[in-house]
C-alpha cells in the first residue's frame, strides 16, 4: 500500500493562498466600466425602485475604492451624483443605457434627449450622436438638478438613515 506524500489537509493548506488569489480575482468586481445588471432584481441607489429597463439604466463608478452604484433612470443618477463630494472628479464614470438599443455608453460623451418616457419621469434618454435639442452631459446634469426630484420617493439612503433631505 502506498502512503501519500501529502495528506488532504496539507495539500489544502499548501494551495490555499493561491486559491484565495484566484477566487479574489474572479469574484471581485472590476474597478472600471459598467457591470452586469440583474434586471428586475436590483434596486436604484437613489429612489429604491427596481432596475428593469436597459434603455434608461445608469451606473456610476467613483469615489474610493471605485465603488459602483446602479440607478433606474439617468435623472436619479444625476441627482445622486450631485450629492457626492467626488462627483466632479475626472475619474468618476457615468454609464447609461443608450435609449434606442439599451447598450452601455459613456454618459460623459452621450447626448441627452428630452421627451423620452423614463422610469422615474425625468424623461431624458441618452444617445451616441448629437440630435436637435440634445443636451451635453454637463447641461443634462444642470437641467435635472435645477428641476429637482420629480418623484415622490425619498432617496433610498435617507430612508435607511432615518432622515429626509
Amino acid at each position: 500500500m502506498c502512503t501519500p506524500l501529502l495528506t488532504r489537509r496539507q495539500l489544502l493548506f499548501a494551495h490555499a493562498p493561491g486559491l484565495l488569489l484566484v477566487l479574489a480575482g474572479c469574484s471581485g468586481e472590476a474597478d472600471k466600466g459598467p457591470a452586469e445588471v440583474r434586471w428586475g432584481k436590483e434596486n436604484c441607489t437613489y429612489c429604491g425602485m427596481i432596475i428593469d429597463n436597459p434603455r434608461f439604466a445608469t451606473q456610476i463608478r467613483g469615489g474610493e475604492p471605485r465603488k459602483l452604484w446602479k440607478f433606474d433612470d439617468p435623472g436619479c443618477g444625476a441627482l445622486w451624483l450631485d450629492k457626492q463630494s467626488w462627483g466632479n472628479e475626472g475619474r468618476t464614470e457615468f454609464w447609461v443605457g443608450e435609449s434606442e438599443t439599451g447598450s452601455w455608453i459613456d454618459g460623459r460623451d452621450a447626448w441627452f434627449v428630452s421627451g423620452q418616457k423614463s422610469p422615474m419621469g425625468y424623461d431624458y434618454g441618452a444617445v451616441k450622436q448629437m440630435r436637435d435639442g440634445g443636451l451635453s452631459f454637463a447641461s443634462f446634469r444642470q437641467a435635472v438638478i435645477a428641476s429637482g426630484s420629480r418623484t415622490q420617493c425619498l432617496p433610498a439612503l435617507s430612508l435607511v438613515q432615518g432622515k429626509a433631505d
